[in-house]
């Protein structure tokens, strides 16, 4: 297939090696800027698949990330923070990256061109009718991902995908594509600067907004997050106390007590103090 790659074409800078730290920084600066704006075009194509995957989450399924380098990192760190931040099981937001656990910190020589590597990594989570997966590639032609959705389609799964280019094989593969168009990259082809920026603002949206609407956030506080440090400790006492008007040292008694914000408000309400 022939497509143009906008990820691929031309710097609409030169000598870059000529220009100064404040030059340097100038610039890239004002290519990051345009991001938000393309990724504002996809709103409409981000909300049809948000309500998909509620409504795989409500029939009791799981979201997967399938990616390679940049991009099955960034699917990889948005499913890690799911847990501590809205309390959710460690498998119902999955990533997973072209050469496995290596892959995260480094490149794995060639594990993105493997046609079949991707649906053999979701087969070992029992993947299903009831899931939904999303392919992240900047080029929308990685075979790693392209080959992984396309055998998720095969089989009756819900597909989406997020690209960097219009009219990709992983776009005409995926029922929802996020194309979102941020043009050539400061330095050539280096899709880990704006392509995965846009990418990393998507995972965001897709995953702060399906939790919203699975009633993981009240008001607009993170009532169901894993206290697993001091800070968070800090914030559930506070959320404690604007909640439910107590004081300090009783916020931190219902808090070591039932171990969990929510938990906390439900049992105060209901008289179990």
């Amino acid at each position: 297939m022939d497509f143009t790659k906008t990820t691929e074409q031309a710097s609409n800078y030169n000598h870059l090696e000529k220009m100064n730290v404040f030059e340097l920084l100038t610039h890239i600066n004002s290519e990051d800027k345009t991001v938000p704006f393309a990724v504002e075009k996809e709103i409409p194509a981000i909300e049809k698949l948000v309500q998909s995957i509620v409504q795989q989450m409500k029939k009791g399924g799981r979201l997967f990330y399938v990616g390679s380098g940049t991009s099955g990192r960034l699917g990889i760190l948005d499913a890690s923070e799911c847990p501590p931040t809205f309390g959710v099981p460690n498998n119902l937001v999955i990533g997973i990256i072209a050469g496995g656990e290596t892959a995260i910190r480094k490149a794995v020589e060639f594990a993105e061109d493997s046609t079949t590597q991707c649906w053999i990594d979701l087969k070992s989570y029992n993947i299903n009718r009831s899931d939904i997966v999303i392919g992240i590639a900047a080029s929308g032609t990685t075979p790693y991902v392209v080959n992984g959705i396309q055998e998720c389609k095969k089989n009756g799964i819900l597909t989406g995908c997020i690209t960097c280019n219009v009219g990709s094989p992983l776009a005409i593969m995926a029922k929802h594509h996020i194309e979102v168009v941020v043009g050539p990259e400061f330095v050539t082809g280096s899709s880990r600067m704006k392509a995965g920026t846009a990418q990393k603002l998507i995972l965001n949206m897709i995953s702060t907004s399906v939790m919203i609407q699975l009633g993981k956030i009240k008001g607009n506080k993170m009532i169901d997050m894993q206290l697993t440090n001091d800070k968070l400790v800090i914030r559930g006492t506070k959320m404690l106390m604007e909640e439910l008007n107590i004081s300090e040292e009783k916020a931190v008694e219902l808090l070591k007590k039932h171990k969990n914000v929510r938990s906390a408000i439900l049992n105060y309400t209901n008289g179990n103090r």
